[in-house]
């Protein structure tokens, strides 16, 4: 087996073989850290709900704040 390069864990076979150099619960982590900074909402009354990564875009979804 291959050895993570953060833990020093065991990276399974396939996933070796695949060319991953992370064990899975490294990869899960990050991949929790990376969701943790998502926002969906809807930008306009009825509308679809999309991914805001800009802040700007985030304080104009609510129309009756007040600044």
């Amino acid at each position: 087996m291959s050895e993570c390069i953060k833990c020093k864990g065991e990276v399974l076979p396939m996933h070796a073989e695949a060319g991953h150099k992370i064990c899975v619960s490294c990869r899960d982590k990050r991949a929790a850290q990376v969701r943790a900074s998502w926002c969906v909402v809807q930008l306009y009354s009825k509308g679809n709900y999309q991914l805001v990564t800009d802040l700007s875009d985030l304080t104009r979804t609510n129309p009756k704040r007040t600044t």
